[in-house]
Parts: structure tokens; sequence; C-alpha cells
């Protein structure tokens, strides 16, 4: 694939995707600047594999378990670092931000509580709508650490609302 029309493939993607994967990555994050980062840096990292992401099964899945690792190390940090990834082919038009549909804002408070990789697992199984199959090969583990996670998400989620209630 040449490079212009690697760059237009890119850009179609993006431009096809970005809703998504922005609301994907508010989701992550629990906000919609570091959302917009996130999916940002994903998306230059991505930019610089397209030719082998395009030829992928699933490009979509691909960019969402480069989103869940980046997530990940920026968590892991201590530091915050601020990097550059400014640049026309990624820009996205509009910034992350909550959710279309309304969510209960104390149980979305919870979530975002979680350990990385737990929200990560109830963010893709119940607020992405995918099965545990997809999730491992997002997250890249086994489905049964999946349903570990999810399994120690909810018990969390359970043992917190259930303090919190009247």
């Amino acid at each position: 694939m040449g490079e212009t029309e690697c760059e237009s493939d890119f850009s179609a993607f993006v431009r096809a995707r970005q809703g998504s994967l922005a609301r994907f990555a508010y989701l992550l994050t629990g906000d919609p600047h570091s959302a917009e980062d996130l999916l940002q840096a994903s998306l230059a990292k991505v930019y610089g594999r397209w030719d082998h992401v395009s030829t992928v099964h699933s490009p979509d899945a691909y960019v969402r378990k480069v989103m869940v690792n980046e997530h990940t190390t920026w968590w892991r940090r201590t530091w915050r670092h601020r990097e550059r990834t400014d640049s026309e082919l990624i820009r996205v038009l509009d910034p992350a931000g909550p959710p279309a549909t309304p969510h209960d804002s104390e149980l979305w408070a919870h979530v975002c509580s979680l350990a990385p990789q737990q929200r990560a697992a109830v963010v893709l199984r119940y607020y992405e709508d995918l099965t545990e199959a997809q999730t491992a090969e997002i997250l890249g583990v086994s489905v049964g650490t999946v349903k570990s996670h999810t399994s120690r998400a909810l018990g969390s989620l359970r043992r917190t609302m259930k303090e919190v209630a009247p």
C-alpha cells in the first residue's frame, strides 16, 4: 500500500470509527480530556503500523487493545508525561465526551474506582456489549481471566454499592 493510499485509508478509518473509539476512551478514563489524550496517543501508535493493522481480521479490536494497553501504562506510571501527538491525520474532529446514553452516575463513580484491568473488562463486556471471547482478545488475556476480572469487579461494585445504600 502506497504512503498516500495508506494515509487515506487510515484517515477514513479514523473518521468512520472516531465516535465509537472516543466513547470507549471516555469509558476507560472517566475524563473527557484524558480520553482525548488516550485516543490520540493510541491512534498515533496505530498509524505507525497501519499497513499491518489494516490487514488484520478486526482493526477495531486491534485499536481497542492498543487503547487498553496505553491506558494501563498511563495508570501504572507515577508521573504523567506529555507527548505531542498532534497531526492532521489523527486529529479527532469531535472531542471525546460522556456516552450518549445516560447512566447511573453513582454506579459510574464506582466503575471509575475499579482497577484498570477490571474496569476495562466491565466496560468491554457491559458498556460495549462484547462477548467474553472478544473482550479476551482485546485485553490479550484468556477468557477465564476475563471472567475472573469481571467477577471481581462486579463483587467490588456490589460491596461498594451496598455500603452507600441507605
